[in-house]
């Protein structure tokens, strides 16, 4: 088992957008930001449930497949749950519809709990008040000696690299400037020293950088 972060982010290090609009409510610095990933077969299979096998098939291809593979649990923050978005509203259930790609139990953080959603395909969110440690005891207990992933926002995924806590880290930089953002580095000073890092550019021009302790 082995606690994973993968996340994209910009050539200046942002993992989050602000140029939404009511109109655009993800904005277009958000396609900017992850048209790669998007693009990939993987992504076209597993979340927009197309299968006529259309999707890039090269090096982010292959990150994406390695995204959901051997994932036994998620954590993740309300931002990226959508409870932020939709605080008021007790049947909001995701941004991913029906069936979910995570098919594995998903813990969302948040402030103000809220009974357990099942749904298809074997995602199930459970919304908990705890610290990230406890947080990760949960998930890893129901893992089934899988990985668990810290899927985020950024701010959550520093923490968890703070603590020592994350044994890989995958980031896929984006040759794009955002400017503006949460981003992910700030306060890690050194933090390459306790893994061994490498790198690989795939043909969009996306830099996956891997982290691994």
């Amino acid at each position: 088992m082995a606690v994973r972060v993968d996340l994209i982010i910009s050539l200046d290090g942002f993992a989050t957008t602000t140029d939404q609009t009511p109109e655009k409510p993800f904005g277009e610095d958000w396609m900017r930001l992850v048209g790669a990933y998007v693009a990939t077969r993987t992504f076209q299979e597993r979340v927009l449930k197309d299968v006529s096998g259309k999707g890039t098939t090269g090096i982010d291809d292959k990150y994406a497949q390695d995204y959901f593979d051997n994932i036994g649990a998620e954590i993740m923050g309300a931002g990226k749950f959508g409870l932020h978005n939709f605080p008021d509203d007790p049947n909001w259930k995701g941004w991913w519809g029906d069936e979910p790609p995570f098919r594995c139990p998903v813990f969302v953080l948040t402030h103000k709990p809220r009974p357990a959603i099942e749904m298809a395909g074997g995602t199930t969110f459970y919304f908990i008040e705890t610290n990230p440690v406890d947080a990760l005891q949960q998930a890893t207990s129901v893992a089934n000696g899988k990985d668990v992933r810290i899927g985020g926002g950024p701010s959550m995924v520093r923490d968890y690299l703070k603590a020592g806590l994350v044994d890989r880290l995958h980031v896929a930089i984006v040759p794009i400037l955002l400017g503006r953002g949460i981003r992910l580095w700030d306060d890690l000073r050194g933090l390459e020293g306790g893994y061994t890092v490498k790198s690989e550019t795939a043909e969009s021009g996306t830099i996956h950088i891997t982290f691994q302790r």
